[in-house]
Order: structure tokens, then C-alpha cells, then sequence
């Protein structure tokens, strides 16, 4: 498919999991992506890589930047714009997480974790939406949330703020530029075999905890989740704005409910 023939992506975190997973599927698709990354190092490499065997013909690009400095993001989109640059598509992908244990949080890891996975996708949409307004075309932001944008996290307050804050993010983006042909939509990945769940996924035992709270039965690849985005990226989702996609295995849907105890 060439669902997105002619665009121009900016993946954030876009050299491992989830983000790497959706920049090839948006190269195969035909867009020309650009991925950030934090650290140099070999993922970067190998992202960049793969994406030009997908799409050879196109010029994929890697941009360092932390997405939890604001000087970070206001350099990186200069250099994403440079020389009359175009934009079609932002991914606030980059995120972290960690133990913000609520009566003994430390006040500078839950900075940190804001300061990434929630301020940084605002400030990173800031940007991009001064360039899609600033010309004809409108634009798309697909926001990485999570199924803890409406599942308490206990333990991780930090992480569960920023996710429940990005639902809020995303629609109150969406309402507000609706009538400038810009959609906001975000996806909400559950238990996915990516280096962030490292803790479980290499641990059977603790696998299989995870997996019998998932309705269908197991954790996903980060691609099996790259489709949605690569839809919500794409025409086919035109109408669709303000909304946040559960990809979770229906995680969501209260697995405990499966066998009625209730009544």
C-alpha cells in the first residue's frame, strides 16, 4: 500500500519499539520519515537502515533531540524545516517510565517523566502546528498513549499522569484546529514486547501474569500496532479527530468481567 505516497513524518523516539515499528511501516507506505532519537548508537543505525531498504528512493533522516528540553525540541524542528522543509505528519512517540511510588515520589523523576512523555508532545505539536498552519494542506498528530491513559498505574503516578493528561492533550488539540484540516488522534498500545517492558518480557512466569489479564490471551509485537497509526496517518481516517484507539487486546474491557460475578 501507498497510503501515505508524498508525506513527510517526524517520528519522536522512532529508533526502538513502537516508534521504530511505525517508522517502517509509514516508509512502506510511502512516506519519507524522519526519526529522532535521544542517544546515537546502533538502533539508530539499523532504523535508518531498514528504512531505506523499504523506501529506497525516498530520503529518510535521523534527528537527535531529548524530547524533555525545550531548546532540544526548538532545534530539532528548525533542522526537520530547514531550507523550506515540509511536514505532513508528527508522531509523539518518545516516552519513559519508572516507579513514582505516591507517597514517596521523587520529585525529579516525575519531572522527568512529564517532562518527556507529556510536556514534550505538547511542545513538539507546538511546533508542528505552527508549520501546518503556516501553509496549505493542514496536518496529522498521532500521540502514543497508553491503555493507563484511563487504567491507574499504581506505583508509577508520574507515568500515569502523563498518559492520562495525553488523552486530554489530543482532544483538546483536535477540537481546536478541526476547522484547519488538522487532525489529532492518539493510540493507546496495552502490554507490547518492547525493550520498555523489558522487566516482563523476559521473564516467562512474569509473561504469563501479564498476558491472563488480556482478554485475547497475549502481549502483542510494537507490529502489530504500527497498522493503526499507519491508518490514522492516512485519507482513510479523514473524519476521525479527537480520538484515542485502544490497540490493547482488550485490556480496557474489564477482563474479570469475561465470567459474569456481578449479579
Amino acid at each position: 500500500m501507498t497510503r501515505l505516497k508524498g508525506k513527510t513524518a517526524l517520528i519522536t523516539g522512532g529508533s526502538r519499539g513502537i516508534g521504530r515499528a511505525v517508522a517502517l511501516r509509514f516508509a512502506q507506505e510511502g512516506a519519507r520519515v524522519i526519526v529522532n532519537y535521544n542517544r546515537a548508537g546502533p538502533a539508530v543505525d539499523e532504523t535508518l537502515a531498514a528504512l531505506r531498504a523499504a523506501a529506497p528512493r525516498l530520503d529518510h533522516a535521523a534527528v537527535e533531540a531529548d524530547v524533555g528540553s525545550e531548546a532540544s525540541i526548538t532545534n530539532m524542528f528548525a533542522r526537520v524545516l530547514s531550507g523550506g522543509g515540509r511536514l505532513d505528519i508528527l508522531v509523539n512517540n518518545a516516552g519513559i517510565q519508572a516507579e513514582t511510588p505516591s507517597e514517596a515520589f521523587d520529585d525529579a523523576a516525575l519531572l522527568r517523566i512529564l517532562n518527556v512523555n507529556l510536556i514534550g508532545a505538547a511542545r513538539c505539536a507546538r511546533a508542528a502546528l505552527a508549520h501546518f498552519v503556516s501553509r496549505p494542506g493542514g496536518g496529522n498528530i498521532i500521540n502514543t498513549s497508553s491503555v493507563h491513559e484511563i487504567i491507574p498505574k499504581p506505583g508509577f503516578l508520574a507515568y500515569s499522569m502523563s498518559k492520562g493528561g495525553m488523552g486530554n492533550l489530543t482532544k483538546t488539540l483536535a477540537l481546536e484546529f478541526a476547522a484547519r484540516g488538522i487532525r489529532v488522534n492518539a493510540v493507546a498500545p496495552g502490554a507490547i514486547t518492547t525493550d520498555m517492558n523489558l522487566a516482563w518480557t523476559g521473564d516467562a512466569a512474569a509473561k504469563a501474569s501479564v498476558e491472563s489479564h488480556i482478554p485475547m490471551g497475549y502481549a502483542a509485537s510494537a507490529e502489530e500496532i504500527a497498522p493503526v497509526f499507519a491508518f490514522l496517518a492516512s485519507d482513510e481516517a479523514r473524519y476521525i479527530t479527537g480520538q484515542t484507539i485502544y490497540a490493547c487486546g482488550g485490556l480496557t474491557l474489564y477482563g474479570e468481567f469475561a465470567k459474569n460475578w456481578s449479579s
